[in-house]
């Protein structure tokens, strides 16, 4: 299998820059995420990977092989890149088998072998292979979408939010089962999404993209856990940001004084902590009023006013003996909590 690599990336609509000095690489046999608000540049990115688009400047390589750069550009149709687009757009006149086997080679359309082995390997019934795309569901056609673009055996998978039409629990399932399927063929993966819980439990690493630059490039569980900034923090999972002063280690604020996960400089600071770190004290602790809850089965979330001047904070509780609005609640942090510089941005809307 092959891998991809960005270095310098850039494209401009006009006077709009859409994407400035993308440098990123996925290894072969990688699945990454590019993750990021509407309008950040995601959907370029992938275009421009897949040869739809052209950059102004930059470099991209499939493994040694430059497809943009040094003065070549290789044409999409000999890139050899497999592209699931967010609405699968099959063929409705073909049948699954058609669409599926529609870029193999004319002599090898009608191989049975290479169908079923595609089928098997997306999770799709053999039955299905006769049917038109009308007559299937929204998670089984993103399969046959993600089985025709398996089937010429690309060296890069793109894929274009393909979950996002699907409902919440069709779009898990379907998620985990294309995701399987490329990390069985061992293909070089890019998926586009603006769903942050799909690419922290899809990927093997996450690109966050905003106001067209990649801002940070890590493992789900770094990301989350050290987000390089504060507008990464409140984009990736719930945040709670305050203000706090930062002595010997250790941060002075609402909630007590915490201790600091990351070295920083003494003086003014935001620290982050993320909801489930805040735990319901039975006598001890931070007063606090409950303001509302909303309640998801498996867990609830409280925004409960710290007394007596606030601010309103994100509290994420078990589902049991939850309080009601308008109760008083202790509140305690556990575990450490990180800090950054008191002028350090959120996320831009």
């Amino acid at each position: 299998m092959t891998a991809l690599s960005l270095h310098e990336v850039t494209k401009s609509f006009g006077t709009h820059r859409v994407l400035e000095g993308i440098d990123l690489h996925v290894p072969a046999q990688g699945l990454i995420a590019v993750l990021g608000p509407s309008g950040c540049g995601k959907t370029t990115l992938l275009r421009l990977i897949a040869g739809f688009a052209v950059p102004d400047d930059g470099r991209i390589a499939f493994g040694e092989r430059t497809v943009f750069g040094d003065g070549r550009t290789v044409p999409p149709q000999r890139r050899k890149v497999g592209y699931v687009p967010q609405e699968g757009a099959l063929f409705p006149h073909r049948t699954v088998a058609a669409n599926i086997t529609f870029g193999l080679p004319r002599r090898d359309r009608g191989s049975q072998d290479r169908l079923h082995e595609l089928l098997a390997l997306v999770g799709l019934d053999q039955r299905l292979a006769t049917r038109f795309p009308h007559q299937l569901s929204g998670g089984q056609q993103q399969r046959v979408a993600l089985a025709r673009a398996l089937a010429p055996r690309p060296s890069v998978v793109l894929l274009d939010e393909p979950f996002s039409s699907l409902d919440a629990g069709l779009r898990e399932g379907t998620g985990r089962a294309v995701a399987a399927a490329l990390r069985a063929t061992g293909a070089t993966a890019v998926l586009v999404t603006h769903d942050q819980a799909e690419a922290l439990s899809l990927a093997d690493r996450v690109a966050v993209l905003r106001n067209g630059r990649l801002v940070q490039f890590d493992t789900p569980a770094e990301l989350y856990r050290r987000p390089h900034d504060p507008g990464v923090a409140q984009f990736i999972g719930d945040a709670v940001l305050l203000p706090a002063e930062i002595r010997g280690g250790k941060a002075d604020c609402v909630l007590g004084t915490l201790v600091v996960r990351n070295p920083s400089a003494d003086g003014p600071a935001q620290v982050l902590i993320r909801p489930e770190q805040i735990r319901l004290q039975a006598a001890t602790g931070i007063t606090a009023r409950v303001d509302d809850l909303s309640y998801y089965g498996h867990d609830a979330t409280l925004r409960a006013m710290l007394l007596p001047g606030g601010p309103q904070i994100t509290v994420r509780v078990g589902a049991g003996d939850l309080p009601e609005p308008g109760t008083m609640i202790r509140l305690a942090v556990s575990g450490d909590v990180l800090a950054y510089p008191a002028d350090k941005g959120a996320f831009p809307d």
